[in-house]
């Protein structure tokens, strides 16, 4: 599995790579203009990721936006859902706006943080991405 971690809070961006990195080559972005630009890259070298973590709230480019930018991308490589990155939003927003916005622009989980382990673990396995 190809990972992005896009965090901007250090201990937050650590705690996920050491945790995604026992499940294959995990990278990462410290905004969403860096996680937007990793993503082109990764496609054009035909190694795109799997699984992008994103933070939603974020210097430069927030995650909703990054997000938003993505989806795009693919959209207009007509890729299909089945092989569309796995995108997984970290955050501490809770409130009901925020959330909706994220499935809207069509993300594969919303985790509240601090994250749980085994939540964002069953969520993996859930979306296939670990067994």
């Amino acid at each position: 599995m190809r990972t992005l971690v896009v965090e901007d809070d250090f201990t937050s961006r650590l705690f996920l790579q050491e945790l995604l990195s026992q499940y294959g080559e995990c990278h990462i972005a410290v905004n969403g203009k860096e996680a937007v630009d990793a993503f082109r890259a990764a496609k054009a070298a035909k190694r795109s990721y799997n699984l992008i973590c994103m933070d939603v709230m974020m210097p430069e480019m927030d995650g909703q936006t990054a997000l938003q930018e993505i989806r795009a991308i693919e959209k207009a490589d007509d890729v299909l859902p089945n092989y569309a990155a796995t995108i997984v939003m970290t955050t501490a927003l809770d409130d009901s706006k925020s959330v909706m916005q994220a499935y809207e622009a069509q993300c594969d989980a919303y985790i509240l943080k601090p994250i749980d382990t085994a939540k964002l673990l069953d969520y993996l396995k859930l979306l296939r991405l670990i067994w």
